[in-house]
């Protein structure tokens, strides 16, 4: 009876915030028609103070729950308890599995890459990546999170019954994940099977079953890290190359001169991006092992993509993408009102791609879900835009940049402006534009990744377009 009085609490208090949001959204857009910031796209003028205090004051604060003591993973320095609280509330419910789920208590005394825990999970990942496996090893490993802390990652080592002739490849496939649920993880699909969680990227385009047929090793990382930070390029970049330090720990007779290369799209581009950049401070010991990165579609400039995604069809994974950084970096949680902490910790925090891409329907601004009446311009959006841009860092392998020209939801002005940036830098660079938007490049500017992905891989060296 308690549960179903609370169910019903539940819904209508939510019931309540959609009606409250819809009749200030329409208050809010006619007020920005006549407000001085006309110049600004629609999507990004900020909303009149008394309406964002509106918001907030009809809406009742969530029920996050009170904890005596705050759970490691949603642990940070810098932070109030009651702000941890709510960090935990927006995490993702465990899978049930431990491998995903338990958070290792000796990880301050362990290096970045070190294993933790291995699973054979070749039965499992079989029928998922449709190729004969010699084998398929769930890996658990040290890594860091955005921050500096030590946290797990999990990565999937895929090794295919016929390898190419010694010493065989690595090709390191960042899937874009997307996801905000632990179970949405490749990881998760090739160590339990196929399921409702299984994402379509995980199978098209058939990259891994590709490389997997070419004989090569493919290592799967779960580079979202265990709290979901769906976007968050700092973690995934990390958990990317503590991932390779794992896998060339566990195989180290298949893989010791082992040519590595990586490659994303989309959201995976997010991570190899990540990667990319960090190599030669994090992981300096592999700069001569990876010979080059493939990045399609990637997103870039945050900044950009505000324009781009915000109260439109992308707007659900524009959401998503936003609560995967908070989780990472909590400081983006003081921006969110009630309605956002109510959504934040809902059953939403555990949905995969095809859910929060549905969500776009709402076209739900995310103006109407902060507590600064203009957010995209607020102190903390400024740092998260310089934080994720890592514009300063060289990329020290050579890299591979393909992007729709027809691109509308990540504009290929920021794949060129990314380009541009990394040939000033010094970096080895490509960049090819395909027909097409986002769901098309995709398909269409594969194979040309492939194709330069392998030629890295056997040996051949890239060629620097860059007009120096």
């Amino acid at each position: 009876m308690t549960r179903t009085r609370h169910a019903l609490r539940c819904r209508a208090v939510w019931t309540a915030t959609v009606l409250v949001v819809a009749v200030l959204l329409v208050a809010a857009v006619g007020s920005l028609s006549a407000g001085p910031s006309a110049a600004d796209p629609p999507n990004m003028m900020p909303l009149p103070p008394p309406v964002a205090g509106a918001i907030d004051r009809a809406v009742p604060p969530p029920p996050i729950p009170r904890l005596r003591t705050i759970p490691p993973r949603a642990r940070a320095d810098g932070f109030d308890h009651r702000a941890l609280e709510l960090r935990e509330s927006i995490l993702p419910s465990p899978t049930g599995d431990p491998m995903f789920d338990r958070w290792p208590a000796d990880l301050d005394s362990r290096a970045p890459g070190d294993v933790i825990a291995t699973r054979d999970v070749t039965a499992a990942a079989g029928p998922v990546v449709t190729v004969p496996l010699r084998s398929a090893t769930l890996i658990e490993f040290r890594s860091t999170d955005a921050v500096g802390a030590p946290i797990f990652g999990t990565a999937t080592l895929l090794v295919p019954r016929r390898t190419a002739r010694a010493p065989t490849p690595m090709l390191v496939n960042n899937l874009p994940i997307d996801s905000l649920g632990a179970a949405c993880t490749p990881g998760h699909t090739l160590a339990h099977g196929f399921s409702i969680a299984t994402g379509i990227t995980d199978l098209i385009p058939p990259t891994t079953q590709l490389a997997l047929h070419e004989g090569y090793a493919v290592l799967v990382p779960d580079h979202q890290g265990p709290r979901m930070a769906y976007a968050e390029p700092v973690l995934a970049g990390h958990v990317i190359l503590d991932a390779v330090r794992a896998a060339l720990h566990v195989r180290p007779e298949l893989l010791r001169r082992s040519r590595i290369a990586m490659t994303g799209y989309s959201g995976g581009a997010i991570a190899t991006h990540g990667a990319a950049k960090l190599l030669g401070e994090y992981a300096p010991e592999l700069t001569d092992r990876v010979v080059g990165a493939g990045l399609g579609g990637v997103p870039a400039d945050f900044r950009m993509l505000v324009g781009s995604m915000n109260a439109n069809l992308a707007t659900g994974l524009f959401h998503a993408a936003t609560l995967g950084i908070a989780r990472e970096r909590p400081e983006i949680l003081a921006l969110a009102n009630r309605p956002a902490r109510w959504l934040a910790s809902s059953p939403l925090k555990n949905v995969c791609v095809i859910p929060e891409a549905v969500a776009g329907g709402t076209f739900l601004p995310m103006q109407l879900l902060s507590s600064d009446p203009d957010p995209f311009r607020s102190p903390t959006a400024e740092r998260i835009y310089r934080l994720t841009a890592m514009a300063d860092r060289a990329s020290v392998i050579p890299l591979l940049i393909y992007h729709g020209t027809h691109e509308w939801w990540i504009p290929a002005a920021g794949a060129r402006a990314l380009y541009r940036e990394q040939c000033a830098l010094g970096a080895v660079m490509a960049y090819r534009e395909v027909f097409g938007e986002h769901i098309s490049a995709a398909l269409l500017g594969f194979p040309v990744a492939l194709d330069w992905l392998d030629r890295r891989l056997r040996g051949e060296p890239a060629v620097d377009e860059c007009r120096r």
